[in-house]
């Protein structure tokens, strides 16, 4: 009992076998994206290793870490180490070479000569052990492409620094070809029966068959590419691991003690995740450049300035934004989720000074005077604002990088400027081209411009020549002091256009009244579900559309609420302890019907649920002809006024206009 499983793929668009060996590939670089319970994997060295007898290691060599200068030593050093844990490895499988025990595919070329592909690598845990720390986990990964097998040999060290294979948990993966268009991809274990898992570096058997092994079968024939970079693509995934693991732990109790009425989990770990992305990525430029002084920064972002706190805790200095809003002695400008300002942070730091650098993490979609306007439909809106906010970068004479970080959010691709395209001479003429730039984007606002313009990526001096032309001579000389007159920041106070500023009275109204409604429309059925002997007399009322509702409220109602985002639906949504709203349609909530969620909740969501308590009045005790469908001890809510609770939680404080 060896075959784990084997599944069936159809190639009809001639992936195979490279797609396999792609998707191989995926599971060796990036293993988290299968098992959530790892942060990533290191790969240690890798390069090829002879068949024949005696295991010399091949010249054929790539070592991943080092710098340039250090390729060579490297490279000696990295070639080394891979033939005697070869050697090591093949001494153990049997006494006969490289022999993998029954039912594994064994290594087998026509020409005992060949060579395996080895990688060795490091697997990274998500989160940290309980208990002392753990020796890493490594893995030897043997490719075999002429029988199209990979090998995964786990390795265990020993206090001599010696490997030793972990002989229950060896695995492979196997590439078949059966007939036409059709494969196999299967998964064996020569000793199933004694397997060890962990469940985080080694899951289980059926964690492999189920999870593993079918996510590798669409990967090999999936051909569409992703139009992101893989995570963490610009520095070091083992540092990343550490420094996040260490930050954690030292902000976790932000959690129980957050402020807002925003997630804590969400919030806090994004931050902790984005600032440990910059830790990582400034410590490894102190090392590019020989600099031993931190780098400071200034946060452009919008938020709730725990990025700062924990940069600041971590030995970074921040510089107060002047009235100037350039900063020439300032290493780094942060743009967070910064909204409006996105696509000018490039642009004040190519001004602040020649050395200053950006880090921006795109959100919401602006330009330089206000929402940002699509202009290509073969893209998703997403795509198309980060290829903006780079040309702006580009324009501006950076260098721009992006990466894709690990947080908790749907837009969490980033876009660094680290170094410049001209040099210092030449800052004038950068200066004007940025000029140009903006005032075409200016010029298209003003004039409802929809025809494409052309901005060509490989020669960024050339932005915008056919929108440029149309601007005033006398404009673009005045730029330089006023850089968008018509710019729109966000007003200081924002107006709440969410319903949630209406008196309480006017909601009570529309509330009570909409109740009554779909009450009534169903008292015949109450009164038929009598007759017919059923005991369950509770109204539930009458399920009616919104527009069926709208239709029955005032003039003057309706007039109110269209001033608010959403209208009617959003306050009956706000008020989910009465209504329910489903595919456009209004119904009374019954609560006898709420089912409790499957999924376990955090701590934290479940003590605010706690603090909640019996803290409001029950709607349904006080307005329903029928009282509460629910007894009192299982309502949430107070069934009168001496079951009322204080409420824990401060509430936090909205600006209203």
């Amino acid at each position: 009992m060896g075959l784990v499983r084997a599944v069936g793929v159809r190639d009809g668009g001639a992936a195979l076998p490279h797609g396999f060996w792609a998707a191989v590939r995926v599971w060796l670089e990036k293993p988290q994206v299968a098992n959530r319970r790892l942060c990533g994997a290191a790969i240690e060295v890798e390069g090829t290793v002879a068949l024949g007898e005696g295991g010399e290691e091949s010249s054929s060599f790539a070592a991943v870490w080092g710098s340039e200068e250090q390729g060579e030593r490297v490279a000696s050093a990295g070639a080394a180490e891979l033939g005697r844990l070869w050697r090591e490895v093949c001494a153990q499988l049997s006494p006969e070479h490289g022999r993998l025990p029954p039912p594994v595919t064994p290594w087998a070329w026509p020409d005992p000569r060949a060579e395996l592909r080895a990688v060795l690598r490091t697997l990274l845990p998500r989160a940290r052990p309980a208990g002392p720390p753990a020796p890493p986990m490594k893995e030897l990964a043997v490719q075999d492409v002429y029988n199209g097998t990979v090998t995964f040999l786990p390795l265990e060290e020993n206090s001599e620094g010696k490997y030793k294979i972990k002989k229950c948990n060896i695995y492979q993966i196997q590439l078949v070809y059966i007939k036409d268009e059709e494969w196999s991809v299967s998964v064996v274990a020569p000793f199933p029966e004694d397997w060890f898992s962990d469940g985080i570096a080694y899951p289980k058997l059926a964690w492999l068959e189920n999870e593993l092994l079918s996510k590798l079968a669409k990967w090999s024939v999936e051909q569409k590419p992703s139009e992101f970079k893989s995570t963490l693509s610009l520095i070091s995934v083992a540092k990343y691991s550490k420094v996040y693991q260490d930050l954690k732990e030292k902000y976790k109790e932000m959690v129980k003690v957050w402020p807002e009425v925003t997630d804590p989990e969400k919030f806090v770990y994004e931050d902790v995740a984005i600032a440990t992305y910059l830790l990582i990525l400034w410590e490894e430029e102190r090392k590019e450049k020989g600099l031993t002084k931190k780098q400071s920064f200034v946060d452009l972002g919008c938020g709730n300035g725990l990025l700062v706190h924990i940069l600041n805790n971590e030995g970074e200095s921040t510089i107060m934004p002047g009235d100037t809003h350039l900063f020439p002695d300032t290493d780094w400008l942060i743009g967070n989720h910064s909204d409006e300002l996105t696509p000018w942070i490039p642009v004040i730091a190519a001004r602040s000074s020649y050395s200053c650098r950006y880090f921006v993490l795109p959100c919401c979609f602006f330009d330089f005077y206000g929402k940002y306007s699509r202009r290509q439909s073969k893209k998703t809106q997403y795509r198309e604002y980060l290829d903006f906010v780079a040309q702006v970068g580009f324009v501006c004479g950076f260098n721009v990088e992006e990466d894709c970080l690990r947080i908790p959010s749907t837009k969490r691709v980033s876009l660094i400027g680290k170094s410049r395209t001209y040099p210092p001479a030449e800052h004038a003429l950068i200066d004007k081209q940025i000029t140009q730039y903006i005032n075409t984007h200016q010029t298209c606002a003003l004039l409802m411009c929809n025809r494409k313009v052309a901005c060509n990526h490989k020669d960024h001096s050339d932005v915008c020549k056919e929108a440029s032309s149309e601007l005033p001579e006398n404009e673009t000389k005045t730029a330089g002091t006023i850089w968008m007159p018509g710019f729109q920041p966000r007003e200081k106070v924002e107006q709440i256009r969410n319903c949630a500023s209406l008196p309480r009275d006017f909601v009570d109204d529309v509330v009570l009244s909409v109740a009554n409604l779909l009450l009534n429309a169903a008292s015949q059925n109450s009164c038929s579900d009598m007759r017919d002997g059923n005991t369950n007399t509770w109204n539930q009322g009458e399920s009616l559309s919104l527009k069926e509702v709208a239709e029955h409220l005032h003039k003057e109602t309706l007039k109110r609420l269209k001033s608010e985002y959403g209208g009617l639906q959003t306050l009956l949504k706000n008020n989910h302890q009465v209504f329910e709203v489903l595919n456009g349609r209004v119904h009374i909530r019954d609560w006898r019907k709420e089912k409790p969620s499957r999924k376990t909740k955090p701590e934290v969501k479940r003590r605010l649920s706690a603090e909640a308590f019996k803290t409001r009045l029950c709607w349904f005790f006080i307005h329903h002809p029928d009282g509460c469908s629910l007894p009192s001890e299982s309502c949430p809510y107070a069934h009168g006024t001496e079951e009322l609770r204080q409420s824990q939680k401060i509430k936090k404080k909205k600006n209203i206009q």
